[in-house]
């Protein structure tokens, strides 16, 4: 008897076999403020580092199946066919996944985190070539348009003409990827290309676009996340913990060196190591920032209503897509204090000593920087001490990658070179004043008794202060 138990228990095999569980990640490597949730965590291999190993986990190995996109839209097409269980993408294409996510009899999605935003609504925009006889989004009523539709992008073009009142064929709306699109207004075969982050500022920043709208103009948050499938979630909570974890070790790795981290993850994406830092340096145009703020899904609830109005969604609760357990819980197993998070608004900022003119950097929304090849990243105290060094520099020889300075009125940051400047009397000197938009700088200099001015006429206007 006692031999046929034996054979019978080796017959049966262990008790617990290794299970392999595939996890599918999409993510979109080029949007800049989704590194944090997908290339950043996959190179350093941040998921793997949290995953859960014991209990009920012992026996299960993970496979990680990142999967590359360059929008939005795929991904959900991705999740919904369980190929993928987590997705990064923008606001617009988030709020379509939660509500295509209704119609699925096998699961649902939910929001889990949210990589980065900006609250005035600044990373989406649209530019022109730098040659175009076009200076505002007016200008192109009847033009060629394009868009990558479905995205964040495409969100925000919708909202400006709900905003003016525009009917829908306004312009002459055409779908293309960021790639099909940059190269066709480089080629000038289309009047304007809209997209999201980074490419607003990344095609100018490559010499041959110029941007005639940014999404602050539509006075709307603009953002990232992270979703989930449920059926996923529910099986394995602490693997979508174990996630975000990740998310806020990739999150202060980049605080930590951001000089370094942008020159990594342009290694890694392609997107040049200059406008990844203007997103995501100190006092970037992105606030790397998981949780889920109360004013980022009233900007979901807001989007949802856009779409409701142009017909193409029907009824969305918002409020029930989004899920913070999951955050929450992740926060607290690493000792942070989620709530005092979720209240702020605070970025990292710019610090230190201004070199040239000798102050220490107190207002860092109103300081400049410049990427100096062989010597680094130098900060400045004031736009004006920023062009001041930044003339010095030229006279020198030095070799200048870029300079970044802050958009007056709301603290953005800016490429230098593709800033609009006010130059007004203040205590009997001028005052330079740096802005996102054309129009904010005329207002400045019409109320000030200023001029508007270029970058190249600013710089030599403080060059010639200082001869």
């Amino acid at each position: 008897m006692a031999a046929a138990g034996l054979g019978a228990l080796v017959a049966a095999g262990p008790a617990h076999a290794q299970q392999t569980v595939n996890v599918g990640i999409g993510t979109q490597d080029t949007t800049t403020n989704t590194v944090t949730t997908g290339v950043v965590i996959r190179e350093l291999k941040l998921l793997e580092k949290y995953l859960p190993k014991d209990g009920k986990y012992a026996n299960i190995t993970f496979k990680l199946d990142w999967q590359n996109f360059t929008s939005g839209p795929p991904v959900t097409n991705g999740m919904m066919a369980d190929k993928l269980q987590f997705g990064g993408m923008g606001d617009f294409p988030l709020v379509v996944n939660g509500y295509t996510f209704q119609s699925n009899p096998d699961s649902k999605s939910q929001l889990i985190a949210v990589a980065a935003y900006n609250i005035y609504g600044s990373g989406n925009g649209v530019v022109v070539h730098k040659d175009s006889p076009y200076f505002q989004l007016s200008d192109l009523k009847g033009k060629v348009l394009s868009v990558p539709f479905g995205s964040a992008a495409h969100g925000m073009v919708l909202k400006a003409m709900q905003d003016n009142k525009w009917s829908d064929d306004y312009f002459r709306l055409v779908s293309q990827s960021p790639e099909v699109g940059a190269t066709n207004l480089q080629e000038k075969k289309i009047d304007a290309h809209a997209d999201f982050v980074p490419f607003a500022e990344l095609l100018p920043f490559r010499g041959f676009a110029r941007k005639i709208f940014d999404g602050v103009e539509t006075s709307a948050p603009t953002w990232h996340g992270v979703v989930v499938r449920t059926d996923f979630a529910s099986k394995y909570p602490e693997v979508v913990v174990a996630y975000i974890k990740a998310i806020v070790e990739a999150d202060a790795w980049v605080r930590k060196d951001p000089k370094s981290a942008a020159e990594q993850i342009a290694k890694w994406t392609g997107i040049d190591k200059e406008v990844v830092y203007i997103f995501l340096g100190p006092g970037g145009i992105m606030t790397m920032d998981p949780t889920i703020k109360p004013q980022l899904v009233e900007d979901a609830a807001q989007d949802a209503g856009v779409l409701q109005k142009l017909g193409r969604m029907k009824e969305f609760d918002v409020k029930a897509w989004v899920n913070d357990s999951y955050v929450r819980k992740a926060y607290g197993e690493l000792g942070l204090d989620y709530d005092k998070q979720l209240a702020s608004l605070a970025n990292y900022e710019v610090t230190g000593e201004d070199g040239f003119c000798k102050v220490a950097i107190t207002e860092p929304r109103k300081a400049g920087e410049i990427w100096v090849e062989g010597e680094g990243i130098k900060a400045f105290s004031s736009p004006l001490c920023t062009l001041g060094a930044l003339a010095q520099m030229k006279t020198q020889g030095k070799k200048v990658a870029v300079t970044y300075l802050f958009d007056t009125p709301r603290g953005i940051k800016l490429f230098a070179s593709e800033a609009f400047y006010a130059a007004v009397p203040k205590d009997g000197k001028t005052q330079i004043l740096p802005f996102l938009l054309k129009k904010d700088a005329e207002a400045e200099a019409a109320k000030s008794g200023g001029t508007v001015m270029s970058f190249d006429d600013a710089l030599k206007s403080v060059a010639a202060g200082r001869g």
